[in-house]
C-alpha cells in the first residue's frame, strides 16, 4: 500500500494515528486526485473545493513535491505546517506560522491554471497545467489575484534547500529561482521540469524573465474564475533584449527534419501546405492568440509599463494545435505577415509556448516572411530565415499601449461629461476632427454669386468646305482678363452678352502643344481603396476584405490554389526585379515593342511616414489575365483585380502623348476675347491597358473612351485670320460652392498626406466611426451625426493633442523611429503619459454644465437656428430662456427651459435612450407649444393631449394629477405636428394591446406602438410589424408567424445562468 499520510495539527501537538489516518490512506488507493499518479498540478474534487470554505485563503492545490514545502500562512495569519515526508492540514490553526530561517528569499511563480474546458497542450490529460501567479516576497508565499477592484494576496511560505531527489515514476514539479544580476533578492526564472506519465519521457520547460521585464500569467480572482474559464490573463513586463528562443539562421529548405509553419488564416495555411507537403505541417493562428484585457489597467504606467495579456478562448485552441504538432519536430517557423502586426503576432505565440512548456531544447525557431502566396516565394522565404525583429514589437507594444492608454482614460470621462458618447481613439479621433472640421467648414460658408459666358461659332473648314461649329468661352472684355468674379450679377452678364452678339470675330491666333500623360504609380493600400471607392463604389472595408482573398489564394480552374495579389497592407511602390521582367514581357508581346518604357520606372513615396518594406500590390502572376479568372472569381473579385493588373501592367508602359490645340478668337480691336480647346490621343502608351479587352472591368475613368478627335480637327483646319460667324451665347448663373464632405476614398487621401494612421489601420477607422454611431454614410459621403460633433468638440476643447493633426502624425514618426531603433518605446510612452495625466486630472474636475455651455457656444447656429422667429424665449412660461441640456437619466440631449423643474418645457430632442424596444433614433426636429389640446374622449370626457418628452412625442388620455399617472402613447413617424388628429389619437391610446395568451406557456403577446410603426413583443421577443400591413389586420395568429420569423431580436436583461460547480475548479497553492 502506497503510503499518504494526512497528520492532524493541534496547535503544536501532533496526534497519534487514528482510523481516520487509515481511511484516508484507503481512499487514496481509489481516489485519482490523491492518487501516486498524480499530475504534476491537480485540481481538486467538488469535495474539496466545499472545504475550502473552512480556509481563509482563497484558493487551495495538490502537487506531489513536499519536500521544501513547510507551511502556509493565510492572510489573517492563521498558518498550515505540513509533514516533512507527506501531506497534511490542520483542523484547527495556530495564530503564527512557525519560523524557520532562510538562507535567502526568493520569488517563484507557479504554472499554468484554467478550467476543464481547456485541456493541457502537452498531454491528453484532462487536468489542466497552466499557471496560476504566485510571489514569495520578503515574507513569503503570496497569491497575486488580478481583479478590477483589488488584489489579494497569501504571505507565508519559506523555501528550504533541500538535496535532489533521483527521479520516481511519480510527477516532479520543481520550481527554482535564480538571482537578478541587478538585484540579489529578486528571482529571474523559473525551471519547471514534467515526466509524462503517459508516455514516460522527460520534458523541461525553461521560462526565464528579468524582475523588472518578466512575463507572468495570472488569472481573475474569485468564484467567478472558476466558473467560467474562457480567457486567462497574462500581466507582462516586457524584455526583448533577452533572447526570445534558440532560433536558427540555416535555411529550413530542402527539409531535413519535421517543421511546424504557423500562418495567420486556414485558407493561407491550405495553400502554403500543398506547395511545402509532408515534411511540413501548416497551421493557422487565425490572428493574435493574445490581447490587451479589454479592461481598466491593463497597462500600467506605474509599473513601467507593464501590460496585462487576455486569452482568447478560441486561441487556446490554436494554440493547442501547435503544441500537439511540435512533437518530434524540429522547428517552429512563424509566418505570419510582413509588418508590424504580423511581428506582434509572431511574438506573442512564441511567449505563449514558452509559457506552456511547449518549446524543447532541440526545437528551433525561425521567423519568415513572404509577401506573395506563390511556391517560388515560400520556398525562397524559408531558405532565408531570421530571428523576431524586436524593434518592430516594441513599436506595436507602444502603439498598443498609446491607443489603450488614450481610450480607456477617455471613455470614463465621455461617459459622465456626455453620456451616450465613447472615446474614438488616438487615430479614430484626429479622422473624426477632420470630418467635423468640415462640417463647421461647410456650415460657415457663405456662397457668392458669378456668371459665366459661352459662345458658339460656325465657320468653314478649308479642305471640305463645309461648315463647322465648335464653342469658345469668354476670357477678356473691354481689354480686361476675366477673373471668376468679375461677372456678379444678372445685369451685368446681360450687357455684355448684348456687346458681344454686336460684334465681328476672326481667329486672332492658334497654338499647339505635345503634353505626356505620365503612368500612375502601382497601387498601395490607400490609393487602392480610393480608386476601388470612386470606380467600383466599395468601401474601404469591403476593398480590404476581398484583397484579403485574393492574397490568402484562389483555387484556379485546373485545381491549383494560388494567391493571386500580393500582400495588400502596404505603402511601399517598389516591385521586385523578376516581377518587373516578367510585366515587361508581357507588354511586348500584347502591345509591342514602343509600348514598354525604355527603362524600368523607379518609383518613390511622397506620403508623410512611408515606409519601404513592403512591395506594392500587384499580381503574384501577370499572366494571370483577368478574362481568364472570369469563372472562377466572383463579379467584386474580378473587378477589384483587373484594377490591380490594369495598374500593374501599365506603371511599366510608356507614358501616353497628347496633343493639344488652342485658338483664341476675337474682334478687330481685340477688347473682346474668347478662347476655344480640345486635345486629341497622339500615342496611347500606358492607356492602352484601359481600352483592351481583358480590363473591361476596370477601366480608367481618365481614358473612357470618349472621343475628342472630332472637336480638335474642327480647330486645327482654322488658319489665323478666318472668320467666324457667332451662332449663339449663352449666359449662365453660378454660386460658389462649400468644400465638399469626405468621402471614404477622399479622407483615406487626406490621413495619408498628413501622415495620419498606417495602411493597415484607414478601414477599421472608418468602421470604428460609423459602429459609434459618430459618422453616417449616405451616398457614399461621410456626415458627422450631432454626437460625433460633440465628441470632436470636447476633445478638441480639452484634449487638443488628441485630435491635433501634426500631433498625431508626428507621433506617427515616433513610432517609426521606435520601428527602426531610435527611440526607446518606454520612454516615448513615459513622455506623452505624463502631459496626457494631466489633461485627463483637468477635465475630470470640469462640471457638465460648463460641457453645456461650451457645446451650446459652439452650435448655437445648430441648436437654436430651427426655433420658431430663433427667439430663444421660453413659449411656455415666457420667462425662461431655451439651453442646451444633458438628460439626467440615460443618453438623452434636448433643448429645454432653464427654469426647470419650475417649468419643464421641452422644445427639441436631440437624442434620447430611448426603451428596451426601439433603437436610439433622432427625434424630427419639432416644437410643440404644450399642451396641446386635441379634443375630448367620448366616453370619459377626459381631454386628449399632444406633448413633447425626453423620448419624442406623445399622446395623453386626461392631466396630470397627484396620485395617478395618465395613459399614454408615443406618436411615430412625427414629421408635421398639425397632422395629428383627435381621430389618430383614439387609435393610438388603444395600445397596447393584447392578442391574446401564447398557446405554450400562456403568457400575454402584445401588439404596441414603437418607433417604427407597430411591433408584437411576447416575453423578451419583439418582430415588428411590416409596414404595409395595419395594425387592425393583426391577429393573434398572424402575430405569433411574425414571432416565428426572421425578424426577431430579443430584450432586456438575460436570466442569469445557473452556478455550476466544476469537478475540476482551479485551485492552486
Amino acid at each position: 500500500m502506497i503510503q499518504f499520510q494526512r497528520t492532524f495539527f493541534f496547535s503544536n501537538t501532533t496526534s497519534s494515528p487514528s482510523l481516520r489516518h487509515f481511511m484516508f490512506q484507503l481512499r487514496s488507493l481509489h481516489n485519482p486526485l490523491i492518487s501516486p499518479h498524480l499530475p504534476s498540478l491537480v485540481n481538486l474534487t467538488t469535495n474539496a473545493v466545499q472545504h475550502r470554505n473552512h480556509f481563509s485563503f482563497r484558493s487551495f492545490g495538490v502537487t506531489t513535491n513536499f519536500n521544501t514545502l513547510k507551511s502556509v500562512t493565510s492572510v489573517s495569519g492563521f498558518s498550515l505546517p505540513f509533514r516533512e515526508n507527506g501531506v497534511g492540514r490542520s483542523l484547527r490553526f495556530s495564530s503564527t506560522a512557525p519560523e524557520k530561517k532562510s538562507k535567502r528569499k526568493k520569488t517563484v511563480k507557479a504554472v499554468a491554471v484554467r478550467g476543464k474546458d481547456n485541456k493541457d497542450f502537452s498531454s491528453s490529460e484532462s487536468v489542466d497545467k497552466n499557471v496560476k501567479n504566485l510571489e514569495v516576497e520578503k515574507n513569503g508565499l503570496s497569491e497575486v489575484s488580478k481583479s478590477d477592484k483589488k488584489d489579494s494576496k497569501i504571505n507565508g511560505v519559506k523555501k528550504k534547500t533541500t538535496k535532489k531527489k533521483p527521479p520516481s515514476k511519480k510527477k516532479d514539479v520543481k520550481i527554482s529561482a535564480a538571482t537578478d544580476s541587478a538585484d540579489s533578492s529578486k528571482a529571474v526564472g523559473e525551471e519547471v521540469s514534467k515526466k509524462s506519465p503517459s508516455k514516460g519521457k522527460k520534458k523541461k520547460t525553461n521560462v526565464k524573465e528579468s524582475s523588472a521585464d518578466s512575463t507572468l500569467k495570472e488569472t481573475h480572482d474569485g468564484s467567478a474564475s472558476t466558473r467560467s474559464k474562457k480567457k486567462d490573463v497574462n500581466s507582462s513586463q516586457v524584455d526583448l533584449e533577452k533572447p526570445l528562443g534558440n532560433f536558427t539562421g540555416k535555411p529550413l529548405y530542402p527539409p531535413t527534419g519535421k517543421s511546424v509553419m504557423v500562418v495567420e488564416s486556414a485558407t493561407k495555411a491550405k495553400v502554403i501546405q500543398r506547395y511545402l507537403g509532408d515534411m511540413y505541417e501548416v497551421l493557422p493562428s487565425y490572428g493574435h492568440v493574445r490581447d490587451l484585457a479589454a479592461r481598466s489597467g491593463s497597462v500600467r504606467p506605474d509599473d513601467d509599463f507593464s501590460m496585462v495579456w487576455e486569452v482568447p478562448s478560441s486561441a487556446w485552441t490554436q494554440l493547442k494545435s501547435i503544441n500537439f504538432a511540435l512533437s518530434g519536430a524540429e522547428n517552429l517557423i512563424i509566418a505570419s505577415d510582413p509588418d508590424r502586426e504580423g511581428e506582434a503576432i509572431a511574438w506573442h505565440i512564441i511567449e505563449m509556448l514558452h509559457q506552456q512548456g511547449a518549446l524543447r531544447d532541440n526545437v528551433f525557431l525561425a521567423r519568415v516572411v513572404f509577401h506573395e502566396i506563390t511556391e517560388q516565394s515560400i520556398k525562397t522565404a524559408l531558405q532565408a530565415p531570421r530571428e523576431i525583429d524586436v524593434n518592430l514589437v516594441h513599436a506595436y507594444l507602444a502603439r498598443r499601449a498609446l491607443d489603450y492608454l488614450i481610450g480607456f482614460n477617455i471613455s470614463p470621462l465621455l461617459w459622465r461629461k456626455l453620456p451616450g458618447c465613447q472615446s474614438a481613439g488616438r487615430v479614430q479621433s484626429a479622422a473624426l476632427s477632420l470630418i467635423c472640421d468640415r462640417e463647421m467648414d461647410i456650415d460657415q460658408f457663405k456662397p457668392k454669386e458669378y456668371w459665366t459666358m459661352k459662345a458658339k461659332f460656325n465657320g468653314k473648314e478649308r479642305r471640305s468646305n463645309k461648315d463647322v461649329t465648335f464653342d469658345a468661352r469668354l476670357t477678356h472684355f473691354d481689354s480686361n482678363k476675366l477673373t471668376q468674379f468679375s461677372i456678379t450679377s444678372d445685369g451685368e452678364a446681360r450687357d455684355i452678352e448684348g456687346k458681344v452678339n454686336s460684334a465681328v470675330f476672326q481667329v486672332i491666333s492658334m497654338k499647339k502643344n505635345k503634353v505626356r500623360r505620365n503612368p500612375p504609380t502601382p497601387y498601395i493600400t490607400s490609393t487602392l481603396q480610393q480608386d476601388a471607392g470612386n470606380k467600383l463604389n466599395l468601401s474601404a472595408s469591403q476593398t480590404m476584405k476581398i484583397a484579403q482573398k485574393l492574397y490568402e489564394g484562389v483555387e484556379l480552374s485546373n485545381g491549383v490554389a494560388v494567391g493571386l495579389i500580393t500582400y495588400m497592407r502596404t505603402d511601399g511602390f517598389h516591385i521586385s526585379d523578376e516581377a518587373v521582367a516578367n510585366i515587361r514581357s508581357l507588354i511586348i508581346e500584347r502591345y509591342g515593342q514602343t509600348f514598354v518604357a525604355q527603362s524600368p520606372p523607379k518609383y518613390f513615396k511622397k506620403v508623410k511616414n512611408a515606409q519601404e518594406a513592403h512591395e506594392a500590390i500587384r499580381p503574384t502572376d501577370i499572366r494571370h489575365l483577368p478574362s481568364m479568372l472570369a469563372g472562377v472569381l466572383d463579379e467584386e473579385s474580378l473587378k477589384l483585380y483587373t484594377l490591380i493588373w490594369s495598374r500593374t501592367v501599365s506603371c511599366q508602359m510608356e507614358p501616353a502623348i497628347l496633343e493639344k490645340i488652342q485658338v483664341d478668337i476675337g474682334n478687330a480691336d481685340q477688347s473682346i476675347m474668347l478662347r476655344s480647346t480640345s486635345s486629341r490621343v497622339e500615342f496611347p502608351g500606358y492607356q492602352a491597358v484601359f481600352t483592351d479587352i481583358v480590363t473591361e472591368a476596370g477601366q480608367d475613368r481618365d481614358s473612357d473612351g470618349s472621343n475628342h478627335d472630332l472637336a480638335f480637327e474642327v480647330l486645327n483646319s482654322l488658319k489665323t485670320e478666318d472668320p467666324l460667324h457667332l451662332v449663339e451665347t449663352e449666359v449662365s448663373q453660378h454660386h460658389t460652392q462649400p468644400p465638399p464632405r469626405y468621402s471614404e476614398s477622399s479622407l483615406v487621401k487626406k490621413l495619408e498626406e498628413l501622415g495620419i494612421g498606417r495602411p493597415s489601420t484607414y478601414a477599421s477607422t472608418l468602421r470604428v466611426l460609423q459602429d459609434r454611431n459618430y459618422v453616417t454614410v449616405k451616398s457614399r459621403v461621410l456626415s458627422p451625426e450631432f454626437r460625433g460633433r460633440m465628441v470632436s468638440a470636447f476633445l478638441s476643447h480639452h484634449f487638443s493633442e488628441v485630435t491635433d493633426y501634426s500631433f498625431t502624425a508626428d507621433m506617427e514618426t515616433e513610432l517609426d523611429n521606435v520601428s527602426a531603433g531610435l527611440t526607446k518605446w518606454k520612454g516615448l510612452l513615459g513622455d506623452y503619459w505624463t502631459r496626457f495625466k494631466s489633461y485627463c486630472e483637468r477635465t475630470s474636475n470640469v462640471h457638465i454644465h460648463q460641457v453645456e455651455k461650451m457645446l451650446e457656444k459652439k452650435f448655437a447656429d445648430y441648436l437654436f437656428g430651427s426655433l420658431p422667429d430663433k427667439s430663444r424665449v421660453c413659449p411656455s412660461c415666457t420667462e425662461g430662456t431655451l439651453i442646451f441640456k444633458v438628460s439626467r437619466f440615460g443618453a438623452g440631449y434636448f433643448i429645454g427651459c432653464d427654469q426647470h423643474p419650475r417649468c419643464k418645457y421641452i422644445a427639441k430632442t436631440l437624442y434620447s435612450s430611448g426603451d428596451d424596444d426601439e433603437e436610439d433614433t433622432p427625434q424630427q426636429n419639432t416644437t410643440i407649444e404644450e399642451p396641446k389640446l386635441l379634443g375630448f374622449n367620448s366616453g370619459s370626457n377626459e381631454k386628449i393631449l399632444l406633448k413633447s418628452g425626453p423620448y419624442g412625442i406623445y399622446v395623453q388620455l386626461g392631466e396630470d394629477r397627484k396620485g395617478y399617472t395618465p395613459k399614454r402613447a408615443s406618436v411615430p413617424h412625427v414629421k408635421d405636428v398639425d397632422s395629428i388628429t383627435l381621430e389618430g389619437a383614439l387609435v393610438l391610446l388603444q395600445y397596447p394591446l393584447t392578442l391574446g395568451k401564447h398557446p405554450k406557456d400562456g403568457h400575454p403577446v402584445i401588439l404596441k406602438v414603437a418607433k417604427g410603426g407597430y411591433s408584437i413583443r411576447y416575453r423578451q421577443k419583439i418582430a415588428l410589424v411590416p409596414k404595409n400591413t395595419k395594425p387592425n389586420e393583426i391577429t393573434l395568429e398572424k402575430a405569433l408567424e411574425l414571432l416565428s420569423g426572421n425578424n426577431v431580436r430579443s430584450v432586456g436583461r438575460p436570466k442569469g445562468k445557473a452556478k455550476v460547480e466544476d469537478d475540476e475548479a482551479i485551485e492552486v497553492f
